[in-house]
């Protein structure tokens, strides 16, 4: 179990992460989401070790996570950590960059274990191309398989799959995330979007003004959000009487007292998302038809 207690870090005087408390069981998916600049990334970093906190405790299992004043080689053998920057060796292979760390003493078994990766990131066809030659998508493919490759136990993993295109996407994915929880590998994500947690993520943490702001399953906080900020994670939504309303949430009915005035439409595939002006607010509902500018309408809120 990774366990962090009463964390707290500053670049220099700046405070970056305050007070934060929380576990992670092993094999657990645990999203780390939250505006830009809110700490996600330094928090991976302090939980690889990279820093030297100014308070608090990080363990995994037994072992405590100390930063470089105590360990001449930041990181760990049972950790790895797959930054937006990826370290690749460029002008070798696919496969030799996957399997760099794994003993040759073993050659078939090395063979193996890169191709299951390989299959894994869906690069088998580019197992032999230099890795200069890659897109900044293949690239992140590539860093994820290598960082697999000595089955670590815990796995941090800074927006994983933002250089990859929709194309493949949904597929790394599944691929990913179905091969962490066969192989019992804890995951710590910091993501922005909201398709890398719901479906895959156990517990979801918000980090809000260098604090935890909510702690809960995805399910939960979607359900229930409590503040805005955690609404606009999951989607278009209005606050109406003081109250999140997500656009899903609203309905087009003959007569309601939330009369709006639409303002416009854009076409979003199964729906589209409808903007309205309901006494001087904007507010966004779906429809599975086009509404005209000027319409009137009347709106419902189903909870």
């Amino acid at each position: 179990m990774l366990q962090v207690k009463n964390l707290k870090f500053s670049y220099k005087k700046t405070p970056v992460l305050k007070d934060l408390s929380f576990n992670v069981k092993p094999g657990e998916y645990l999203a780390v989401i939250g505006e830009s600049g809110c700490g996600k990334s330094t928090l991976l970093k302090v939980l690889r070790g990279e820093y030297d906190l100014n308070n608090g405790t990080v363990f995994w299992k037994k072992e405590q996570i100390l930063g470089p004043k105590h360990n001449l080689v930041i990181g760990y053998d049972f950790m790895k950590y797959v930054a937006q920057e990826f370290e690749l060796e460029p002008y070798i292979s696919v496969a030799e960059n996957i399997g760099q760390h794994l003993s040759n003493f073993y050659k078939e078994e090395k063979k193996e274990r890169t191709a299951e990766l390989l299959e894994v990131v869906e690069l088998t066809a580019l197992a032999s191309t230099k890795v200069k030659l890659l897109s900044g998508g293949q690239k992140q493919r590539v860093a994820l398989a290598r960082a697999l490759a000595n089955a670590p136990e815990i796995l941090l993993l800074d927006e994983p799959f933002s250089h990859i295109d929709n194309f493949k996407k949904q597929s790394l994915r599944r691929n990913i995330f179905k091969y962490l929880k066969d192989k019992n590998i804890t995951c710590i994500v910091a993501s922005h979007d909201k398709e890398d947690v719901l479906g895959f993520a156990d517990q979801m943490m918000v980090l809000n003004d260098n604090k935890i702001e909510a702690y809960n399953t995805p399910e939960q906080l979607y359900k229930k959000p409590e503040t805005p900020l955690i609404a606009s994670f999951f989607g278009e939504f209005n606050i109406i009487n003081d109250v999140i309303v997500y656009a899903h949430q609203l309905k087009v009915v003959e007569q309601s007292q939330l009369k709006a005035t639409v303002k416009d439409a854009y076409f979003k595939g199964n729906h589209y998302l409808i903007e309205a002006d309901l006494d001087g607010n904007r507010v966004f509902f779906e429809s599975e038809i086009e509404l005209e500018e000027k319409k009137e309408i009347y709106l419902s809120i189903s909870l």
